[in-house]
């Protein structure tokens, strides 16, 4: 072989070696849910992100289903790989306070560093803030609005709850669920119980059975048209007027 049929192979491999690929088609873009037109369910998972978390997120992740996770800033800070997996899959994200006092019982700056320690945690471990806020126990009052409305946040509370922090038992998790599902349900849950985490595939199935969509809470609350520092569902006595 000649130098020069040589040299215009070697630039003829040159040339597609560099060649740029071609582009892939961009996946569909999933519509989001319209909790208006179809049934929808918000879970919940209050104090983590917990020991479990991951295995919760994998089970999330195959059945499709959001969530929405109220995150203690202490196990944010010791846990970020699972915060920055949450926002990746796209669940939602609360701040419930840093290390679970009873805000009604704690002045207003002690709720603020509370808070704001936790906002910071979070954009630290997954470049997010949250918008929503529920605070320890579910106990509000207007110092709490009051710091809500500073960060820009409604206070999210629930229509029921599993009760799984008090059987820690897998059966009654799951019935307890189930009985309470209804069309835009936001449900307490807990991501540090083990029997939560190891219920959670039934009860997707169930849910999603009984043609429920598993949504996050924005997307329940979304014609509710909160505003910073509003609670919902409202508690008894209270208003958001």
């Amino acid at each position: 072989m000649s130098r020069q049929v040589s040299s215009l192979l070697a630039i003829a491999v040159v040339c597609v070696t560099l060649a740029p690929a071609p582009a892939l088609a961009a996946a569909p873009k999933k519509a989001p849910v319209d909790c208006s037109k179809v049934k929808c369910i918000a879970l919940t998972f209050d104090d983590g992100p917990g020991q479990y978390a991951g295995t919760l997120l994998d089970t999330l992740k195959k059945y499709n289903a959001k969530a929405t996770f109220f995150l203690e800033g202490q196990y944010v800070k010791s846990r970020p790989a699972f915060v920055k997996r949450m926002v990746a899959e796209g669940h939602e994200l609360g701040n419930h306070s840093y290390t679970h006092p009873d805000f009604t019982k704690k002045e207003i700056w002690d709720i603020r560093a509370e808070v704001k320690k936790t906002q910071d945690e979070v954009k630290k471990a997954a470049g997010v803030e949250p918008k929503l806020m529920r605070p320890p126990y579910g106990l509000t009052n207007l110092p709490i609005s009051d710091v809500a409305t500073e960060f820009g946040m409604p206070i999210i509370l629930w229509t029921a709850g599993s009760e799984d922090w008090a059987s820690k038992d897998v059966e009654k998790i799951k019935k307890q669920t189930m009985a309470v599902a209804k069309q835009d349900s936001i449900i307490l849950m807990h991501d540090w119980v083990k029997q939560t985490v190891e219920a959670m595939p039934a009860i997707v199935q169930s849910l999603q059975k009984k043609g429920y969509h598993l949504v996050t809470v924005s997307d329940v609350i979304k014609g509710e048209e909160l505003k910073p520092g509003d609670a919902f569902p409202v508690p008894q006595g209270w208003s958001n007027q």
